[in-house]
């Protein structure tokens, strides 16, 4: 019994560590130069083969800002929610890491250490080649109701934050793909999710394939 209140008590002390480690992003870049959105519109495409060169860490903040970041002093973000929930949690996978992004001060809260690609990519393994994956999760929890309108809306939510992706990318010549498969069990699990937090949809990024 004392080795088990031991393990447990670690088990607790490393997952507080872990969400403690913030890691404040660059301001996004409002001079970047990149396509309006009539050309966005035009260029978009949904892109399964990906070039395994890196994103910057600048690439990073404003794709993360593009998709779901503070825009006005009050908190709301360039991808409105129904009743201004703001429901829909965002996180980023790459080989090293799997972050929470924090749109309010954008910055990114450590979820898990490792490469866990795969559960974002499921049974199709294209996606575990993109350099970084990411995950939206509906919080029902926050969004106060599961009733079927409240799915229905918070499921918008998601695919509000999923376009927003896919038109950053095709503005600055990344590629991406919305996707609903993935291994759900196995993302709730890692991130540690309730009952009525699930994991919805996900988009891998990167650059086009050589």
């Amino acid at each position: 019994m004392k080795k088990l209140f031991i393990s447990i008590a670690l088990l607790a002390f490393a997952s507080g560590a872990l969400s403690a480690q913030e890691r404040k992003l660059p301001a996004p870049d409002m001079d970047r130069e990149a396509a309006g959105i009539m050309d966005a519109l035009n260029a978009r495409r949904s892109v399964r083969e990906y070039s395994s060169r890196e994103l910057s860490e600048q690439e990073i903040a404003d794709l993360l800002w593009a998709a779901q970041g503070k825009n006005r002093e009050d908190g709301r973000m360039t991808s409105p929610t129904a009743r201004n929930r703001q429901e829909i949690r965002l996180y980023l996978f790459t080989a090293d890491g799997v972050s929470l992004y924090d749109h309010d001060n954008h910055s990114l809260h450590r979820a898990a250490e490792g490469d866990y690609r795969d559960l974002i990519a499921g049974p199709q393994a294209f996606a575990k080649t993109a350099p970084l994956s990411l995950l939206m999760v509906a919080d029902f929890e926050k969004y106060g109701s599961d009733s079927d309108h409240a799915r229905m809306m918070v499921y918008c939510d998601a695919g509000i934050v999923s376009q927003n992706i896919s038109l950053y990318c095709a503005a600055v010549g990344l590629c991406t793909v919305p996707r609903g498969i993935m291994n759900v069990e196995g993302l709730s699990s890692l991130l540690g999710l309730g009952e009525k937090q699930i994991p919805v949809l996900n988009n891998p990024v990167g650059y086009p394939k050589e």
